[in-house]
């Protein structure tokens, strides 16, 4: 089995995470290489790549806001990111499909969930469907409700992983 490095990402990623991007999601749904461009230079922190033997296979990332809930028009204005927020997005989580199943999301996700902790956030919110519902639970995920965006024409709902904000260690399984 190969060897998975989470590692942060950086601009020369940028042409892999485009393509991955389009191969995880419908076009109406996919972030183009110019909206992944300009919210790597927004947000760099915010960017994490799953990579085997000089490949990236996989990759999360996420502006900071200070509310609640990700609006349409966050996903292509890389300038709704406030370093100041309260909370970490996850705007994608992408791994390629056949490296699925080799819990490379899910390392992903713990990375994201570590790196808001310790940047002092009060939690993570995302955008699914329905189906994902079991994947983000086992994060401690809940529901929100139907979310009122219209991304790519879909139906998506609001999800948050929230903590206290006393814990700063990183263990992201203490609520």
């Amino acid at each position: 089995m190969d060897t998975i490095v989470i590692r942060r990402g950086n601009r020369e990623d940028v042409p892999a995470i485009a393509a991955i991007e389009a191969r995880c999601f419908p076009a109406a749904e996919a972030a183009t290489w110019q909206v992944f461009q300009q919210r790597m230079e927004t947000f760099p922190e915010s960017f994490f790549v799953a990579e085997t033997d000089g490949k990236i296979v996989g990759f999360i990332n996420g502006a900071v806001i200070e509310g609640k809930f990700i609006r349409d028009e966050m996903y292509e204005n890389a300038g709704c990111h406030n370093p100041q927020g309260n909370y970490q997005t996850v705007f994608g989580i992408d791994v390629l499909p056949e490296y699925q199943g080799r819990h490379i999301a899910s390392r992903l996700m713990e990375t994201m969930i570590r790196h808001a902790r310790q940047s002092g956030r009060k939690g993570v919110v995302l955008t699914c469907k329905e189906a994902l519902f079991p994947f983000y639970e086992t994060f401690s995920f809940v529901c929100l409700g139907r979310s009122q965006s219209v991304h790519g024409g879909a139906v998506w709902y609001d999800m948050i992983r929230e903590w206290d904000g006393t814990d700063n260690s990183g263990n992201i399984w203490k609520a």
